[in-house]
Formats: structure tokens, C-alpha cells, sequence
């Protein structure tokens, strides 16, 4: 059970609706809410019923029950979610359906919490502050991995380890998930086509993944536990947001990879192709939309391409390099979330998990919409981990921390060491 200090001076009785509850990463969530003796009602809200009842079964506790919803029919949305202490939003791709949830959350006057890692979502989100305050809500929108702890952790090394904080690079790969909704494969399409925001030299630019402007910002990353891989432009909302938060930063990055190279080569080619219309075109007689096929292609030749690059599990790294000054020297922060064994659905589910029941113990009192490091306190995020989430035999979030000083020499840190001060 997860009863810590925190939820000694809450108690029970509160209500949590987790919508696509029954996914790859909201199945995840789901598990850690009804296990964390936080809540007294959690309902699984999926499109795909079946599941979500399965998913119920499999848990086993009374309190967790399933219930089949679309979240495009606002009416039944808004009526599902009325009631509810918090809501987690899990149904993707963003791009597509954050809006339509958080206008529900609103509605309902529900405080809210999402995993949107989609730039352009975020910033329609952003721009629904003003309702959202006006409802009385706090809406935390992107609290996964990235965005999420990545988001936290800055906030964290700008308050405690760093007077001014100069860059922020955010990098990321992982693979080797055991299944990948169709819904993921189009955020990635999707990822491809837009333009994507950067922050260098103090200024707001886009660049595009497939154009000069994308591939002079990629570079070979070693990530812990899982290789060194070369990164490209991710459209992750960090970019537009932590320049907003983190006083006088002048440079923000975020560059990741799906594994292995040739799935994301696969995906790239799609792009190139032009194979991502949604106008459905006839087919021996069947009309298909292009994005459908592409899709459900890459799907397929999945497997194949995870076998041919040995990758038999899931794994995945977060890193995150924050550079600054602290009392007028230069240093150098490096932050790495690395597994075998796990993926995004841990990565992403388990701080979405923690973010919602923060949101449930009143922790987070901001209100409006806004992104994790606007209002997640990093202790107490760390605490609530620690007390009883355990992730690939590591008590709390598995974070390695190497600090680089101003004459370029490498220490490894504790994380609880650098909670008490540097």
C-alpha cells in the first residue's frame, strides 16, 4: 500500500477517473492509484471496454470498476467525470483529444492531470487558462517522463543547486515495449511534420526534423544502460515552457529517439512519403486513409525490426544536462532515469500516477493550467516515490545525478544528498 506521511493527514474517501485507464501507460497509472490506498472509487474510462474490465479483474479490489466511454461525446464525458476528486488523462494521441478532456474537466469543475507530451496540444492547453481559473481548477498537463520528471528536476536544480541556470538539454531514448497502440505511432508521424520549437540564444525558433534546421541540433548521446544513439528534434512541450519558468535560461532543447534506429527510419520514411493524409482513398474497391495503411504497416514490421536489433525488452533513458553558474562558477548537472526491463509505460505511468495523487492530497494549490514545473514541489514529489514505488528493484524514481565542476571533474551524487544541499 502506498500510505505515506502525506496521506496520514488527507484519509480516504476520494474519487479518481483515469481515462484511457485501460492503455499501455494508463494501465500503469491505474495499477499504482488502486493499490495506493489514496482512493475509495477509481474508474477506468477506456473506448475499449473489454479491456478496462479485464484490467478491473485483474486488480481485484471492489472500489475499481470500468466503464465504456468516448471522450469525443463531451455530454457523457462531462456526466462520467462529474463527481470526481481528480481526473487522469491518459487517451491519445493529444493532438487530438487533450482539449475535448480538459474542456470536460472544466465543465465539471474536476481537477485535472494529463501526460500530453505534444507541443501544439500544450499550447492550446496553456491558452485555456484563464477558464480553467475561472472553474476554480488546477488543471498539471504533462506529467510523464518527458515532459514531467524531466520538467521537475530542473525546477529542482534551478531552486536548490544552481544560482543561474544557462541550458537545459533534454534527451531521451527508449523501445522494446511489449505492445505500442496505434495512437503513438501518429503522435510520432505527427511529431515529424510540425514545426518544432527550440530556445536558443534567448530566443523562441522552430525547426523541422526532416529539414536543415532539425538535423544541425541532432548529436550522438550516450545514454545509461541502453547505448549510444543519435538524437533528433522532439516537438516535447519542455521547450515552450521552461523558458517561461526558469529565469534567464538562454538555451532549451529536446532531442530523443525511438529504438531501435530502424523503426524510427521506418517512421521517418512514412513522413518523406507523404503517407499521412487522413482523406481515405479507394483500394480495390475499399476505401483506407494513407495514415491508416502507414500506421498499421509500421505496426507490423515492428517486430521484425525489434528482433533484427537484438532488443528482447522493453528499455529506455531519460538525461537531462543542466548547466549554470553557482556563486560565479560554472557547473554542470547531469540527471539520467535509465531501465531494462521497463519502457514508457513505466516511464511515463508511474509520475503520472504520482503527479495524480499529489493532486489528490491538495499538494498542488495552483490554479489554472500549467506544466510541472510550475507547481510540483520536487521533494515532495521525491518522498511520495521513495515511500513505497519500486522500479526495477529501486525504491522510488531510479535517478543517477553526476556533477561536473568548473575544472570539468566528474562526481556521482546521490539524489538524497543533493535534497539536503550541494
Amino acid at each position: 500500500m502506498l500510505r505515506t506521511h502525506f496521506l496520514k493527514k488527507v484519509g480516504v474517501g476520494l474519487k479518481v477517473t483515469v481515462l484511457g485507464g485501460a492503455g499501455t501507460i494508463g494501465s500503469m497509472a491505474t495499477r499504482i492509484l488502486a493499490t495506493s490506498g489514496m482512493f475509495s472509487e477509481v474508474v477506468i474510462g477506456d473506448f475499449a471496454y473489454e479491456k478496462a474490465k479485464n484490467l478491473a479483474s485483474e486488480i481485484g479490489a471492489k472500489e475499481v470498476s470500468a466503464v465504456k466511454i468516448d471522450v469525443m461525446d463531451s455530454d457523457k464525458l462531462q456526466k462520467l467525470i462529474k463527481g470526481s476528486d481528480v481526473i487522469l488523462n491518459c487517451v491519445g494521441p493529444f493532438y487530438k483529444y487533450a482539449q475535448t478532456v480538459l474542456k470536460a474537466s472544466i465543465k465539471a469543475g474536476v481537477n485535472h492531470v494529463d501526460i500530453c507530451d505534444d507541443v501544439d496540444a500544450t499550447e492550446a492547453l496553456l491558452n485555456m487558462d484563464g477558464e480553467a481559473k475561472s472553474a476554480g481548477i488546477s488543471a498539471l498537463i504533462g506529467m510523464g517522463s518527458s515532459p514531467g520528471v524531466a520538467n521537475v528536476l530542473v525546477r529542482f536544480c534551478a531552486d536548490m543547486l544552481l544560482d543561474e541556470v544557462e541550458s537545459i538539454d533534454i534527451y531521451h531514448a527508449h523501445g522494446g515495449e511489449e505492445t505500442e497502440g496505434p495512437a503513438v505511432v501518429k503522435h510520432r508521424i505527427h511529431s515529424m511534420m510540425i514545426p518544432i520549437p527550440v530556445f536558443l540564444d534567448g530566443e523562441f525558433k522552430t525547426v523541422k526534423v526532416l529539414e536543415e534546421s532539425g538535423k544541425a541540433l541532432e548529436e550522438d548521446v550516450e545514454f545509461a544502460d541502453v547505448g549510444t544513439y543519435r538524437v533528433y528534434a522532439y516537438p516535447h512541450p519542455e521547450t515552450i515552457t521552461l523558458p517561461r519558468y526558469i529565469k534567464g535560461v538562454r538555451r532549451v532543447t529536446n532531442l530523443g529517439l525511438v529504438l531501435p534506429p530502424a523503426y524510427a527510419e521506418l517512421i521517418k520514411g512514412i513522413v518523406r512519403l507523404g503517407m499521412t493524409g487522413e482523406e481515405p482513398i479507394e483500394v480495390d474497391g475499399k476505401k483506407i486513409a494513407p495514415i491508416d495503411f502507414a500506421v498499421a504497416f509500421a505496426l507490423h514490421q515492428r517486430p521484425r525490426l525489434l528482433r533484427e536489433a537484438g532488443i528482447t525488452e522493453p528499455m529506455g533513458c531519460l538525461k537531462i544536462v543542466i548547466k549554470g553558474r553557482r556563486k560565479g562558477e560554472s557547473n554542470t548537472y547531469v540527471f539520467s532515469m535509465s531501465s531494462r526491463g521497463m519502457g514508457m509505460r513505466e516511464g511515463t505511468g508511474v509520475p503520472a500516477a504520482l503527479g495524480t495523487i499529489l493532486m489528490a492530497m491538495g499538494k498542488i494549490k495552483l490554479k489554472g493550467v500549467f506544466p510541472p514545473e510550475a507547481a510540483v514541489n520536487p521533494i515532495e514529489l521525491f518522498m511520495l516515490a521513495k515511500e513505497k514505488i519500486k522500479i526495477g528493484g529501486t525504491i522510488g524514481l531510479p535517478i543517477r545525478v553526476e556533477h561536473i565542476d568548473k575544472d570539468g571533474r566528474v562526481h556521482r551524487l546521490s539524489l538524497e544528498s543533493l535534497v539536503k544541499g550541494p
